[in-house]
């Protein structure tokens, strides 16, 4: 079943770097996560967002995050176009690695060591 953000509440927050770490750990394959909404290249960027300093940088671990689930295979990054400079930024959980007996946990140490 794909279902946008099944294990987050209805009510948007802005999604945080750990809330990003805790859907991938959980995930079950096929599921959907919207980890952001609007224009991420230019959101993320000091000169050209809307956001408050605090909520950018956070924007920014965030896509950082996503990025480094997708390059060790944990998730599908997409966007959905919705209008002009309006995108919906998407995580889809893959099947976890077959030989994976270490954690997500385990990789976030690991790479911060």
């Amino acid at each position: 079943m794909n279902v946008i953000a099944s294990r987050f509440p209805a009510v948007r927050k802005p999604l945080t770097e750990i809330d990003l770490c805790g859907w991938v750990g959980q995930a079950v394959p096929g599921d959907i996560l919207e980890y952001h909404r609007g224009f991420l290249a230019l959101d993320t960027m000091p000169q050209g967002t809307r956001l408050a300093e605090r909520e950018r940088a956070e924007l920014a671990r965030v896509a950082r995050r996503a990025w480094w689930a997708a390059e060790r295979g944990l998730i599908h990054l997409v966007q959905r176009r919705h209008r002009s400079d309006d995108y919906s930024y998407l995580a889809i959980a893959r099947p976890k690695p077959k030989q994976a007996s270490v954690s997500l946990s385990s990789l976030l140490l690991a790479e911060m060591a």
